[in-house]
């Protein structure tokens, strides 16, 4: 009876010590999937390239991509948003500082606290390229910059009105495929990214990506050569289309990914069919060294959020020791401030050396008449004249 119950106590802990085991595997299994991206950083560059209010689904479908990767964690230091036009606050907008994504006005992807970095007239190849490779001039703030490095993960997303092999900025100008292409090639040799992710969203978009050629690049565009790229929800309040097919459905697609979650590249080449986009969604993953199904959608449109898994047990509330105070110290102090209430208040030259600030000389204003001056001068010389010579004389000048 005893070595019964022994064998029967024995085979339990034989099923506990399996189960452990299978549990520690599955969580190996998920560590290295979540570690299987040798990226540390992410970034996001947004372009919308159309202007005119007719051309609101553009502006729409940009902020709908930023929507998505602020919520997914990438923040606005890590956010270029290029936008051609300002929607929220056209005089058309029946609703201004919004802009809507959804029919009967249900999703403002406008927000509280959107930031864009280029705006207007500053949406230009020129800036787009330079963004992109880095090449600014000095004086460029942060927050118009993508300071990425080698380990870095970067989203393209780019949307306006395109043909074969070019996108059109402003409806001035154009960026080409192979202008795109060779951008991305002195990216790569900078070493300004580990992983690209490029999303277009226009007519003709698969011809965008036929002229690249560097490595750990993939691409997508909502239709092939040849196709248009259709709009999308049409709203009779604003008067236009709100936004275009394919970044319309892929909204809806990120609005079920999660920062955990295990979603990959291959569902998002599935996203807005042509039973649903009417055009041909296409891809390209020929340059991308990993295999598109082991790549998260969180590794581009998510922010790394990579953790040390340890055993042991961290005290959080150890008593801070207080810092030694050095008594000369204090009194070096308080003689300075008695000495700076006896004497004068420093001016602003004083406190700011001279060679530091940066002299601006103000432009000179053209000179203008006054208002009326050309009408009273012109008034002077007709009453001169009709003094002088009378009206028989006007024939002469008519």
């Amino acid at each position: 009876m005893a070595s019964c119950c022994t064998l029967i106590v024995f085979a339990i802990l034989s099923l506990f010590s399996l189960q452990a085991i299978v549990d520690c595997d599955n969580i190996e299994a998920k560590a290295g999937q979540f570690f299987s991206s040798s990226h540390t950083n992410n970034w996001a560059v947004l372009v919308c390239t159309s202007r005119f209010w007719f051309n609101y689904r553009h502006v729409a479908n940009t902020l709908s991509v930023y929507r998505s990767v602020k919520r997914l964690g990438i923040p606005d230091s890590h956010i270029v948003l290029m936008l051609a036009d300002d929607m929220a606050c056209n005089h058309r907008n029946p609703k201004p500082a919004t802009v809507f994504s959804h029919k009967n006005m249900e999703l403002n992807v406008y927000g509280d606290d959107v930031e864009v970095d280029y705006r207007g007239y500053e949406v230009t190849v020129e800036n787009f390229l330079r963004v992109l490779t880095g090449r600014l001039p000095p004086s460029t703030p942060r927050s118009k910059r993508v300071l990425s490095d080698d380990h870095s993960n970067i989203l393209i997303y780019l949307t306006g009105h395109g043909g074969n092999g070019f996108l059109k900025f402003q409806d001035s100008e154009e960026i080409s495929n192979v202008e795109l292409a060779d951008a991305f090639e002195q990216m790569w040799q900078k070493r300004r990214y580990n992983e690209l992710l490029f999303i277009i969203d226009t007519c003709q978009g698969a011809s965008m990506y036929e002229r690249f050629y560097s490595p750990n690049l993939m691409a997508l565009a909502s239709s092939q050569v040849g196709e248009d790229s259709l709009s999308h929800q049409p709203d009779v309040a604003i008067g236009v289309h709100l936004m275009d097919r394919y970044t319309f459905y892929l909204l809806e697609f990120l609005e079920d990914i999660h920062p955990a979650s295990t979603t990959n590249m291959k569902d998002l080449f599935k996203v807005c069919p042509k039973s649903q986009c009417v055009s041909t969604p296409g891809h390209r993953t020929d340059l991308f060294l990993r295999d598109p199904g082991s790549v998260l959608i969180t590794d581009f449109f998510g922010s790394v959020r990579k953790v040390e898994i340890t055993t042991e047990t961290v005290n959080l509330t150890l008593p801070m020791e207080p810092l030694e105070e050095d008594g000369k110290e204090e009194e070096e102090e308080e003689r300075l401030l008695q000495e700076g209430e006896q004497g004068e208040s420093l001016s602003y030259v004083d406190q700011l050396p001279v060679s530091e600030i940066i002299h601006q000389k103000p432009k000179q204003r053209d000179w203008h008449p006054p208002d009326g001056f050309i009408l009273g001068l012109w008034t002077l010389i007709i009453m001169v004249f009709f003094k002088t010579y009378g009206v028989k004389h006007l024939k002469h000048i008519f």
